[in-house]
């Protein structure tokens, strides 16, 4: 999905999110041995992308429709978001992406999956996410705080001409009302085109 930035002013901290500033402080502490004293013991030495990953979840302030948890405390590089929109079609119905960090982050993008089936155009039922800044939009200035606030407007302005399930855009395309009928459905946990989804209202 491709992000019109300029929709992101209704929420506070994109500014913060998408500036340079965490981009540059990024290289300024690359070069110290700061970041990763902070990160308290661990078993040898930490990897770049470890120090970066810890500093941002250190700086992290998600939106209050999400919550990040760690299955294994040990382990900053894979970690869970569960998101409950509070807008849109699916507000009330709770969501979880997981997160995998490369140690090559962030020169290269995070991979998130969406573990909770969902009818929607730009998630396929696989849990694929189709948003452009984990594709070939993603740089190293990006953060996951950046990748946290995309999928959050995936839920409040899904985008039918970038789609990965192309029933469910097409049906948005063509009658809106009938969608939100089906995504009804959906989080009742009816059966849609041969899928069971979970009942998550």
């Amino acid at each position: 999905m491709l992000i019109d930035r300029f929709k992101y002013i209704r929420y506070e901290r994109m500014i913060k999110v998408f500036g340079v500033g965490r981009g540059a402080k990024k290289k300024d502490d690359g070069g110290t041995g700061e970041a990763a004293s902070s990160d308290g013991p661990s078993e040898g030495k930490k990897q770049p992308g470890e120090i970066r990953i810890q500093k941002e979840l250190d700086e992290l302030d998600v939106p209050p429709q999400c919550k990040l948890q760690f299955p294994d405390a040990n382990k900053i590089m894979s970690f869970v978001l569960d998101l409950r929109p509070d807008e849109g079609f699916w507000r009330g119905a709770s969501y979880r992406f997981t997160f995998i960090i490369s140690p090559l982050y962030p020169h290269e993008a995070p991979k998130v999956k969406c573990d909770t089936k969902i009818y929607h155009p730009n998630i396929d039922l696989q849990g694929n996410v189709c948003l452009n800044i984990l594709r070939e939009e993603w740089k190293p200035v990006l953060s996951i705080s950046s990748v946290i606030y995309g999928i959050l407007h995936l839920f409040s302005e899904p985008n039918p001409n970038d789609p990965l399930n192309h029933e469910a855009a097409k049906m948005l395309r063509d009658d809106r009302y009938e969608f939100e009928r089906l995504v009804t459905r959906s989080l009742r946990g009816f059966t849609l085109q041969g899928t069971q989804f979970p009942r998550l209202v």
